[in-house]
């Protein structure tokens, strides 16, 4: 994030006004490949097109927060890669890490990732260390140590379906999965704050807690996130949850969260007043059907629409219910600008 934009963020977690609303999209490989010309696999392989096409985002719309910002990333192959994935890259589609259990009891034979050699990891590490300087020429720093969470891996290493019937059928091996993923994911957060001590906040992404009931929500769940928010210290703690995030928003005080993006299903009212005043929203548009599908009237449309749907709009990042979509163009992104501009707010 820029350094004026990042100074701005703490000021709106510690509930103060920034002067303005701000518009923030969380970017990656699903978009900005697409959206600067070129095949996922070189955006993936080329450290120089990764840099440059992250740099003309920024520069295209410097009024937008982009989130985390210069993400290091292999889409959905990071985390698995380390505990051993075969890993499959296409030219124009995102990688995909294929399931290394078949059982989640070989749980025990998984390997503990070393986050300084294995997988992905070290070339994520490295990418940064070659372009922290054009990103500081840039006015921006790295400031999110960033990781997917530990129920989202899991589903990744054995299987969607898999993974939600062990966590019903055998509880104690599930807890016993989790808890690896989640001292590797504690391990990883940790050692990207050391590489980068310009890094003050924490962004995880996990689906599938959207996916489980209350119950399990409080003994899958929080117990581990709490742990995982928790262990850089880091002022912003951020979380994306685009599935179903009702029992989540009622949870993000004790999981240590402030600040969250959720489904566009979930009107921003209901979900202010499960979150409480002083977590700060990141929603919630569609990014499919509208940000990315539709004309920029109905972006606007959407953008009206979010905002009749709470009343005070303090701690908001507008933005959409999810990350940014392949294929949304300029004119949907300064639709949405516009439409948060012209809303009257004080």
């Amino acid at each position: 994030m820029r350094n004026s934009s990042w100074n701005d963020l703490i000021a709106l977690i510690d509930g103060k006004d920034p002067g303005y609303l701000p518009v923030g999209f969380i970017i990656d490989s699903p978009w900005i490949p697409g959206w600067y010309g070129i095949s996922k696999t070189n955006y993936f392989s080329s450290d120089d097109l990764w840099l440059k096409s992250n740099l003309k985002a920024i520069n295209s719309f410097p009024e937008v927060w982009f989130m985390p910002g210069f993400w290091s990333e292999y889409g959905m192959c990071t985390e698995p890669s380390a505990f051993g994935s075969r890993m499959v890259f296409m030219e124009d589609n995102l990688p995909h890490a294929e399931k290394v259990l078949s059982d989640i009891m070989d749980t025990d034979r998984l390997p503990q990732p070393n986050v300084k050699t294995d997988g992905l990891l070290p070339f994520m590490i490295n990418r940064l260390r070659n372009c922290e300087c054009a990103i500081r020429n840039a006015d921006h720093q790295v400031r999110f140590a960033v990781a997917r969470g530990p129920l989202n891996i899991a589903s990744f290493l054995m299987g969607t379906t898999e993974f939600m019937l062990s966590l019903a059928l055998n509880p104690d091996s599930s807890h016993k999965l989790l808890k690896k993923i989640t001292d590797f994911i504690c391990d990883w957060l940790s050692w990207q704050k050391e590489c980068f001590p310009s890094i003050n906040g924490v962004l995880v992404l996990d689906d599938i807690m959207g996916f489980v009931g209350e119950s399990e929500f409080n003994e899958f769940v929080l117990p581990y996130f709490k742990r995982i928010f928790s262990v850089t210290g880091a002022k912003v703690r951020f979380l994306h949850n685009d599935a179903d995030g009702l029992i989540t928003a009622g949870n993000l005080k004790e999981m240590g969260v402030n600040m969250f993006n959720f489904s566009f299903n979930h009107p921003m009212g209901l979900i202010r007043e499960l979150a409480g005043p002083d977590v700060v929203l990141v929603g919630n548009i569609p990014p499919r059907d509208v940000m990315a599908s539709g004309r920029p009237e109905q972006v606007t449309e959407a953008v009206h629409k979010a905002f009749s749907e709470i009343d005070d709009y303090g701690r908001i990042i507008w933005s959409v219910g999810g990350g940014m979509a392949p294929e949304v163009k300029d004119e949907n992104i300064e639709a949405f600008i516009g439409a948060v501009k012209g809303n009257k707010w004080r």
